[in-house]
């Protein structure tokens, strides 16, 4: 049973879509993609996600949700509810694409979301989204020999488009690393670059690293339409300047036993790292996920300014820990839901569910000035030489 709406839209071609600089939001999660989109102009007109915790989060922080967000399976929605729309965007899951994931690709049973997308896209006919943009882990490069992510990208070619990619760490921004793969797809007109350069040099690039330059050399039976970029800013802030200033009588702080055992499974070097931090005069800040290394727990900190990525906190080894030292002293907790929000960029997000529930939705998310910033520079001048062909 197909998910349907009533939307009063006008029968319109694709110039006449283009007047309007919207977009649908695919897999919205808890809305950072529009929060990125809208500080460049873009405005909601359609969004969707099958996690009812995940809108949750949504309607708190934007009061016309329930205008135009359905919750429910992408596989199930009926094309005709779809607005016309100038984008579609789509943060499939990751899943199946990631080491976790056990690499199972675009066949898995999550990250085999994508093709919901593309049968929606394609059954919307003359009224399709001019642009289409992917977001997912840089694993989609690479799952299964590169095999899926060119299933997916002839599959935009087939609907036509021809598309670009490029990679961007979040780093770049704020301070999480959190290196994600964007795929921009444009319907125009024959006007694609049809032809694969000769020099390999011509891909590479801030945005486009050797193993993705390499892709595409390497592809030429994908229509791509490549498209210079500028450089990626560095971020100016580190993790200190977004630690929240818990009071020691915190819950969030753990106890001394609890505290020394997650020391007790650190490596030589770690452990060596944060006795220097407890014995400088200054506060210093570190994060520490726990991993398996050879069939053993071990606490792995890192002290470089930067958070490592945020993931939905499945099990003990998805929940970043921080740790705080200096004085003597070592203190360690959960990092907290809004520091969750200012590592993606979206500092004032409204905050009103559990923890867990929270910490499930910035997980998932993109990073907000990731998203403007490729709005900025690349879909906003590409929109606007779209409206003028």
């Amino acid at each position: 049973n197909s998910i349907r709406a009533e939307y009063n839209v006008d029968v319109c071609n694709r110039r006449s879509i283009l007047k309007e600089k919207n977009f649908a939001e695919f897999f919205a999660g808890i809305g950072l993609m529009r929060l990125g989109l809208e500080t460049e102009g873009w405005k909601i007109a359609f969004a969707n996600d099958i996690e009812p915790d995940k809108f949750a989060m949504y309607a708190d922080q934007f009061s016309d949700a329930k205008q135009h967000f359905i919750v429910g399976d992408i596989h199930e929605l009926a094309p005709e509810i779809i607005p016309p729309v100038a984008l579609a965007t789509a943060s499939f899951p990751c899943n199946d694409l990631s080491l976790a994931g056990m690499r199972k690709g675009l066949g898995g049973k999550q990250s085999s979301a994508y093709w919901g997308f593309v049968r929606l896209i394609e059954e919307m006919g003359d009224y399709r989204p001019p642009i289409v943009m992917l977001e997912n882990v840089a694993g989609f490069l690479t799952s299964h020999g590169g095999r899926d992510f060119q299933a997916a990208l002839l599959a935009l070619n087939r609907l036509g488009y021809a598309v670009d990619a490029i990679i961007i760490d979040a780093a770049r921004f704020v301070p999480q690393s959190r290196v994600r793969l964007f795929v921009i797809g444009a319907i125009i007109d024959g006007k694609a670059d049809w032809g694969i350069r000769e020099n390999l040099h011509f891909y590479e690039s801030d945005v486009r690293p050797k193993a993705l330059a390499d892709f595409i050399f390497t592809h030429p039976e994908i229509v791509w339409n490549i498209r210079n970029m500028p450089r990626i800013p560095s971020a100016s802030v580190k993790l200190e300047n977004i630690v929240e200033d818990l009071p020691d009588d915190s819950d969030f702080w753990w106890n001394e036993k609890r505290r020394d055992y997650l020391v007790s499974q650190m490596s030589e070097k770690h452990y060596n790292i944060l006795q220097r931090m407890k014995n400088t005069q200054k506060w210093s800040y570190g994060t520490v996920f726990r991993r398996v290394r050879k069939g053993k727990s071990m606490a792995e900190l890192r002290s470089d300014g930067v958070a490592g990525c945020l993931r939905t906190p499945r099990g003990g080894s998805g929940r970043q820990i921080l740790v705080k030292a200096g004085f003597g002293k070592v203190q360690v907790r959960l990092i907290t839901p809004r520091e969750c929000a200012m590592m993606m960029g979206a500092k004032d997000y409204a905050i009103k569910v559990p923890l867990n529930q929270a910490l499930f939705g910035f997980g998932d998310a993109v990073c907000v000035p990731v998203i403007s910033w490729i709005a900025r520079h690349y879909l906003n001048p590409l929109f606007e030489e779209m409206i003028n062909l």
